[in-house]
């Protein structure tokens, strides 16, 4: 492959076919048995374009660097011979928790490369979210953020876990801790390639649920090659472009639209670090450096349209989509009258890659999620199984047997909700859609409750467990509720104990009490108090009523 087709690299790692209009209707991933994303994307591309752009990387404190994939291949390296000289081997579990800095990438293309399992994590996890992870999961160590109280709710868990860590920390020295940083400059840039099979563990979220605490979606390395449909025929990257999708590496989707598929097409990625959202900032940042393609919840959109977009020069934009939410007719038409670009939505999720997506040379259809994927067979059942007619309810499923690359391994150390999910042949996501005479689908909700809340998934378990707690609640249900700029919002339905009444005074209270026992970003907006919860014969919570009597 010449040195000039860096941006057709992705084609060794895949077949493609086209209907009429352009469309991929068609597309098999070949695997090589050895494969590994950071020796035979990101070294392939040094070896042969040292200085193609990988990142553009700045923050909220006016930092910027620039990066090339030969500065990615030689700093991949510098971080593996420090995770190595540490004890960190192949199959070990590695917890990051590294916001948008730029280490973040040194650090996951480094775990690719020796073998380990990286485990994303947001820097707003508190003492028992780090708990239950470390514990869970087997961790034997984690490189963290200074920034932040995230390193003192480690240093809090510590005394928790059922074996010793390693501790590297990024953007800062402390006791106990390895400076990251600092030990970089002390590894050599070079490393020998450490064999590995395309079938081997090597990234794992924990994704939320609405009971229990959030399982555990192990993917392999053929997840990456996967992507390929995310980015080059969903997000349309450039090769010499920039592509920004905003998410915290901490979330899935930094990986859907911040690394694999965006490399392997030879597009460079733009990252803006910083701490509190300000859609005047992004705006600014998609103009200064010139963005070519974006992805962002629908929150993010609306958040920009009464910002007012017209201040903005949004020129360099050619594409544009959205993810992680419904989208609402309303703003992907103000989007359009702004910049002339239709919103592409798509939906997966952390156990899938991309499953359905209006892809590059459809026509959208606004608040659509637009056709399955040509990875998956797609199909749309009821709850036993049977395929609904068009314009029917039913939940979506993919025809699995065995492993499929685009799909998790399983659920790690959870044979029972593997099982649940993955059974008769087909994987069932737990989203339920219909699908109109065009074959368009459009959502409808969980099966399981999850929210899903300006981008991020909130399992209303977590929730629950928290305010049940505190000595005024004797029951609680945990849902979604519409609100007109961030889409969905948390609301918390409570049953008071005796001697409590339900003032303004107590819901600041509680929104205060679960801010501060889990992630911030989970506290209920919305409070309201009932004399009592509906509940089925059997004495589980009918949270559908709730939500219906939400919409009101």
């Amino acid at each position: 492959m010449g040195q000039e087709r860096m941006d057709l690299l992705y084609k060794k790692f895949c077949r493609e076919e086209f209907d009429k209009n352009g469309v991929l209707c068609s597309f098999r991933p070949v695997v090589p048995e050895n494969f590994n994303f950071a020796y035979d994307c990101v070294d392939y591309i040094a070896d042969h374009e040292p200085g193609r752009r990988a990142m553009v990387w700045c923050d909220d404190k006016g930092h910027e660097r620039t990066f090339t994939f030969d500065d990615m291949r030689r700093y991949s390296n510098r971080a593996a011979n420090c995770l190595l000289a540490h004890g960190v081997k192949r199959g070990d579990m590695v917890m990051v928790i590294l916001k948008r800095h730029y280490q973040f990438w040194f650090t996951i293309l480094a775990l690719h490369k020796i073998g380990a399992v990286i485990i994303p994590a947001t820097n707003l996890l508190t003492k028992k979210d780090v708990v239950y992870r470390v514990n869970a999961a087997h961790v034997a160590a984690i490189v963290c953020t200074a920034d932040g109280e995230v390193s003192q709710a480690v240093e809090d868990a510590e005394a928790e876990f059922l074996a010793p860590v390693r501790k590297f920390l990024v953007h800062g020295g402390r006791e106990g801790w390895h400076d990251f940083d600092r030990e970089l400059e002390d590894y050599p840039d070079t490393l020998e390639r450490i064999p590995n099979k395309a079938t081997d563990p090597m990234l794992l979220y924990f994704s939320s649920g609405t009971t229990g605490y959030p399982k555990m979606v192990i993917h392999d390395h053929t997840y990456a090659i996967a992507h390929i449909i995310t980015a080059r025929h969903w997000h349309n990257v450039v090769p010499d472009g920039l592509h920004l999708t905003v998410a915290d590496t901490g979330w899935g989707k930094a990986v859907w639209g911040k690394l694999y598929g965006q490399w392997l097409c030879g597009a460079g990625v733009f990252v803006y670090d910083f701490n509190k959202f300000a859609p005047k900032d992004l705006l600014h940042k998609i103009q200064q450096y010139k963005i070519t393609t974006f992805c962002a919840p629908p929150t993010i959109y609306r958040f920009f349209i009464k910002e007012g977009m017209e201040g903005y020069d949004l020129s360099s934009l050619t594409y544009a989509t959205t993810a992680g939410e419904a989208l609402n007719p309303e703003v992907y038409n103000r989007f359009y009258e702004y910049t002339g670009l239709r919103l592409m939505e798509g939906f997966g999720q952390t156990e899938t890659v991309l499953s359905l997506a209006n892809l590059v040379g459809s026509t959208p259809k606004p608040g659509s999620m637009g056709k399955p994927s040509p990875l998956y067979d797609i199909q749309v059942v009821d709850g036993d199984g049977v395929p609904v007619s068009t314009g029917d309810v039913g939940e979506i499923v993919i025809k699995a047997e065995g492993r499929t690359v685009g799909l998790m391994m399983e659920y790690y150390r959870d044979a029972e909700k593997t099982a649940e999910a993955w059974h008769d042949g087909y994987y069932h996501t737990g989203d339920t859609v219909w699908q109109d005479e065009d074959g368009y689908y459009w959502y409808v909700g969980r099966t399981d409750d999850v929210i899903k809340a300006s981008g991020y998934r909130i399992g209303p378990f977590e929730i629950e467990s928290v305010l049940m707690e505190h000595p005024a609640v004797l029951e609680c249900a945990v849902t979604g509720a519409p609100d007109p700029i961030r889409g969905t919002v948390v609301k918390a339905t409570i049953v008071l104990m005796k001697g409590y009444e339900g003032t303004p005074e107590l819901t600041r209270e509680l929104q205060d009490y679960v801010k501060h026992q889990t992630a911030p970003y989970k506290y209920p907006r919305i409070v309201e108090y009932v004399p009592e919860l509906p509940k089925t014969i059997s004495g589980k919570i009918r949270r559908v009523e709730l939500r219906q009597a939400g919409k009101k």
